[in-house]
């Protein structure tokens, strides 16, 4: 993969929610990177330097508290992370979280002092008992076949709706740089409602309604998709696994016009580009629902979008692949040189990056 080459500084990492460090959700920074270059500006400020007439697409997955405690039959504590419904299961996300059993790709992690440990266990056929009397079964690897693997395929049995279960017993999955637990709605974004995410869509989370209100003003059109997130957690290099998403037929008619009438369409998030492209069906985007496993590199470029918002990632991360399609290598290369040079804060609490092609 194409990756850039930086080292993240430990004070680059933004290890608590913008509101704890005192700065509002939509008063983080964001770097504005254009063929002209780069200026420092703030969430609050994209109306701004938006144009009339843009389009605006979101991700309005919401997220779950998808960590729970786990048991092994040994008395090994245990931390599972739900990743996706089983892509061959059949069902929908919604579906799976409506019922009371359902195949589930997670990640099984040791707990830690501050977050938790990835794990290379040999976990086969075992039977993890979770809180509240639910139970996880270890049927194979994910990818099957893999002999040390951090992703399984398992059966979660719940005694009522998993959705009702994880409300009641589970937490939202949280890494070893985050300073302290924090509640689920630290996770969510102010629009997310259909739950299904199992880490949030973080590029959207310094968007408030206050700065929706003035994008409205500026005249400026939002509309929506649907992609629910695995967990991040993968191996480094590895690219993203199946991910359920949706694209309305009012969305995709949206961004047809916007086309036609040559206004640009400015996705929010590696979800909504990777959902958008999944869609393209003759050189337009459709209406479609499904799973995709597309995974979007310089060389396969994008046709659906003119601009991005993006989190900060880390050098090996696969989603620096998707943001050189839209940025173009150079632009993207300057851009996370700024970033450092000027101490914008990385991951899902941290600052982000408006990308305009």
């Amino acid at each position: 993969m194409s990756a850039l080459k930086f080292d993240l500084p430990t004070r680059s990492v933004a290890t608590a929610p913008a509101e704890e460090r005192g700065v509002a959700r939509d008063g983080v920074r964001m770097l504005v990177a254009t063929p002209d270059g780069v200026a420092h500006r703030r969430a609050l400020d994209l109306p701004e330097v938006l144009r009339p007439g843009d389009l605006v697409v979101i991700n309005d997955s919401r997220t779950m508290p998808a960590s729970l405690d786990g048991i092994t039959p040994d008395g090994e504590r245990i931390e599972v992370h739900l990743s996706t419904v089983v892509p061959a299961s059949g069902l929908a996300p919604a579906d799976a979280l409506a019922a009371l059993s359902s195949e589930w790709v997670v990640e099984l992690r040791k707990p830690a002092a501050s977050g938790s440990q990835p794990s290379y266990v040999d976990r086969l056929g075992a039977v993890v008992q979770l809180p509240g009397g639910g139970r996880l079964r270890v049927h194979s690897s994910y990818p099957a076949g893999r002999t040390s693997a951090r992703l399984w395929q398992a059966t979660i049995g719940t005694p009522r709706r998993l959705e009702e279960y994880l409300a009641a017993f589970g937490e939202p999955i949280r890494y070893g740089y985050v300073s302290k637990p924090w509640p689920i709605g630290a996770y969510r974004t102010v629009f997310g409602k259909f739950s299904g995410s199992a880490e949030m869509p973080s590029a959207a989370r310094p968007f408030t309604w206050r700065l929706m209100r003035r994008l409205a003003e500026r005249g400026v059109q939002v509309e929506s998709i649907t992609l629910h997130c695995g967990v991040s957690s993968l191996e480094s290099g590895d690219p993203p696994y199946a991910e359920w998403f949706s694209v309305p037929d009012r969305t995709a008619r949206a961004i047809a016009l916007a086309h036609r009438d040559g206004r640009r369409v400015i996705a929010v998030g590696t979800t909504v580009v990777r959902a958008l492209e999944s869609a393209v069906d003759e050189g337009a985007v459709v209406s479609k629902t499904g799973w995709t496993d597309l995974v979007i590199t310089p060389e396969r470029g994008v046709s659906t979008v003119d601009g991005m918002i993006s989190g900060w990632h880390e050098a090996d991360a696969s989603h620096l692949e998707m943001l050189e399609a839209v940025a173009g290598r150079a632009l993207l290369e300057s851009s996370y040189q700024e970033a450092l040079w000027a101490g914008y804060l990385w991951h899902e609490f941290g600052d982000i990056h408006l990308i305009l092609r």
